[in-house]
Parts: C-alpha cells; structure tokens; sequence
C-alpha cells in the first residue's frame, strides 16, 4: 500500500505551479557524485497489518531491563521511573507542543521550563540554567565553545577519564573552530593533576573534567578549581545529577560552567536516545549560554507569568551573533526531569543516591573477594566501578548474557589495551538477590 497521498494529478499540479517539468529537476544541485542510477532493491510494500505483525517480531528481539538484570553504564544508565511521569508527560498539551514560538501562548510549557531551570539550579548551585540541550555529549561541546567566546583563548584541556563518546563530540565542534584540544592522561583511574599544570598557559580557555568520571571515579575537582583562580581559564564540570544530593554541588567548588546528562532524571534508556543536556553557569556569563532562558515576569495587569527572557539562537537573531547552532531544546525530556525532581524531592533523590552508593560498593567488595578479580584502584566511587577479569571482558559479558545478566561493559570497546577491564554500574533498581546472583555466577567463572 502507499503512504503518499498525492496523486499523479496533484504532482503535476504542484510542478506546474513551480514551473518545472518533472520532479528530478528539483535534485539537480546535487553533485553527480552522490547519486546513484541503481534503483533500490526494496521489498514489495507491505500492508498496515503485514507491517504491524513484522515490527513486532523484530521489537520481540529485545531484551527488556525488566526481565535481566542490568549492570550496564558508561552514560546510560537504568534507573526506577514512576508511572507518574510517563503519565504526565503522556498529557496531549504537553507530547505534542514542539517548541514556543509564540511564547506568550505557551504559558504551561514555559512554566515547565522555568521550574526545570529552577530544580537544575539547586542542584548544581549554578546561577541559571538554560532550558536544555540535546544531550550531555553537546552540552559539553557547546560549554567549550562559550569557553572560548568567553576567554578569547584557542585551546581546551581536557582528561581522559571523560566519556569517550564526549570526547569524540568535542573534536568534531573544536576541528572546524581550530580550537586546540590537549588530553591529559590518567593516573590511577583520574586525571593527573600534575599534568594540568604542566600544560597551563595564557592560551587555555578551559579544563574540563568529569565527576564521577567515565570510570566511575570521584575526581578532585576543588584542588583544579584552586589551580584554575588565578589563570583566567574555565573550569567546566561534566556531572552525574543523581550524585549531587551527596557530593559537593560545582557551584560550591568554583565551576564556571556545568553539563551533564539528564537521562537519568525520569528519563528511559531509549534505546540510546532522545536524551537531555544539562547546562548551568555564572550569572556574568548569562548572554554567552546556549539555547534559551525562561524567566518569570508580570503582565500589563499584575498577574504572574513566563516569557523567553533569552533565545540567543540563530532563528532568533543574526547568524554571526548566535551563540549556538542548536535549534531545539529537549523539552519533553526536561519536563520528565521536572516531574521526577518534584516527585522525589531533596530527601527522595538523596535516598536514591544512597542506595546507588551503598550497592555498588557491596558488589564492589565482594567481587574484588573472588579469586581471579581485582580492583584497578583505591580512588572512591559513587555507583560505577572497574574491576580487572581473569577471562577477557567481553567473554564473561557473552556469557553472563545466557544467565540474563548484562554484566557491564568491556572497556576495550573504548580502550584497545584494556581487554580485562570491566565497566560495571549499581542502580537503586537493583535487588540483593540480583546482587548476590551476580556474585555467584562470577564465582563460577
């Protein structure tokens, strides 16, 4: 069956009207090169219910976080979910406004958004937050763009303990700017302080670090933060949000900027996506941010309401002027946050955060008991750790697999050398005897 209503008709018409003879003509500024005289080997079309029947058995194929236990991380992770917040979000006023262009109209998606910068504020101890990003991954790239913009400097320090697929982001926005990126190495699973100071000059817009870093790591943020003081340089603090109702927020710290993802903020694993960047600063950077800033306000008659106080993106004003190239904010994800932050409260995320915490570290400890394993390092941790595996990580993940177990990840998908390194991370969702079933079976390993 088709899915494109025009007719024969209704495209010759619509052709006419543009004063062209067939449609062909309108793909002529594309190169030669790029296309293919092949027709496409397709299948014959399928109808509503052959289709429904084939989505499913490929969807069957799945494995749901419900029925294994699920040790994965590395940026993405599984956290409990009320069913209010999908249900809330699920609203048609809220699943199916895009964006506001027409701010004034869009009172409760700016309401949203003002209390989703409110809530992030809190908890990074930040001036403002912006009304989201794409991801973590950008919102780190675009905080090294306002670096520079800020400083006036061309290079970025950066360690190695950050997420690897950030970084990966980070070189594509930095290649076209010329903006020079220098990684410095890793020491016991964090950043070697030492080294930063090394490569420290007048040309350094920024150090960014992660905390708890790409290895679960806790860094020691306030001693570059004391470094950074007199250097005119950035500090900007890649965040787990979840920790932060127990470690020092950045803005206690001294952070110039703060991103993080905020997947685990009610959001679900998606499959990898869409997720929601994080982005807080310093009030005197507030016309350098990213994106767009609600702000409250007061109508010709008194009353209370919301406006984009900010929207310094290029559909908003000059091209040359815009501080970003990102056109859209995450908004349904942010309102998730939203509600999940007001459901859980202060207490309620410092429970979640303790528990993380407290069942990472009794996996931890027993694991590392077992002949065969053993820590890589003393350095405490949130929820995330590295053990070292007497079999090659990825072996003992394929066979975990068959006990409906994903074991963690393998580091030497990031790391060629680190064969026997495993990636593993601790939920509040996981139970004792998940604990204690994984326990087990690398015992038998």
């Amino acid at each position: 069956m088709s899915y494109i209503p025009n007719t024969k008709n209704d495209t010759n018409e619509m052709l006419k009207k543009i004063d062209v003879d067939k449609f062909e003509d309108l793909l002529k500024s594309i190169p030669k090169v790029l296309k293919s005289d092949q027709k496409l080997s397709l299948p014959e079309p399928l109808s509503e219910l052959e289709i429904e029947k084939e989505i499913s058995q490929i969807a069957s194929k799945n494995y749901s976080t419900n029925k294994i236990s699920n040790f994965l991380g590395g940026g993405a992770y599984d956290h409990f979910i009320p069913k209010v917040v999908d249900f809330l979000i699920s609203r048609s006023e809220f699943a199916t406004a895009y964006t506001p262009y027409q701010a004034e109209v869009s009172q409760g998606t700016l309401q949203a958004m003002y209390e989703f910068q409110s809530m992030i504020c809190e908890l990074t101890q930040m001036d403002v937050t912006n009304a989201s990003m794409y991801d973590g991954a950008t919102a780190m790239a675009e905080a090294a763009m306002m670096a520079k913009n800020i400083t006036r400097k061309n290079k970025i320090i950066v360690s190695e303990t950050i997420n690897p697929n950030y970084l990966k982001v980070l070189e594509t926005y930095c290649k076209p700017l010329e903006l020079e990126i220098i990684k410095i190495n890793t020491k016991d699973m964090v950043i070697d302080i030492d080294e930063i100071e090394k490569y420290l000059d007048n040309e350094v817009a920024a150090v960014i670090m992660q905390s708890p870093n790409f290895f679960g790591y806790i860094e020691n943020m306030e001693k570059v933060s004391n470094i950074l003081q007199d250097k005119k340089t950035l500090l900007i603090a890649v965040i787990d949000a979840i920790s932060l109702a127990l470690l020092k927020p950045p803005g206690n710290y001294g952070a110039d900027i703060v991103v993080g993802e905020g997947q685990m903020l009610g959001n679900h694993l998606n499959f990898g996506g869409p997720y929601l960047g994080l982005f807080s600063t310093k009030k005197k950077y507030i016309r350098k941010i990213p994106g767009r800033i609600i702000g409250a306000t007061k109508d010709s008659n008194g009353k209370n309401g919301f406006v984009l106080t900010l929207q310094t993106r290029e559909q908003h004003i000059r091209r040359e002027r815009a501080t970003s190239n990102i056109c859209s904010n995450e908004g349904l994800n942010a309102l998730a946050a939203t509600i999940y932050l007001a459901l859980m409260g202060n207490s309620g995320l410092k429970d979640v955060a303790n528990l993380c915490l407290q069942k990472s570290h009794y996996l931890y400890d027993n694991i590392i008991k077992i002949d065969g394993f053993s820590k890589v390092t003393d350095n405490p941790f949130f929820k995330e750790f590295v053990i070292k595996t007497p079999i090659p990580a990825k072996d003992l993940i394929a066979k975990a697999k068959d006990k409906n177990i994903f074991a963690g990840i393998s580091l030497d998908n990031f790391f060629s050398e680190k064969t026997h390194e495993l990636l593993i991370a601790v939920t509040e969702k996981r139970t004792r005897v998940e604990l204690d079933n994984y326990i087990k079976f690398l015992k038998n390993i």
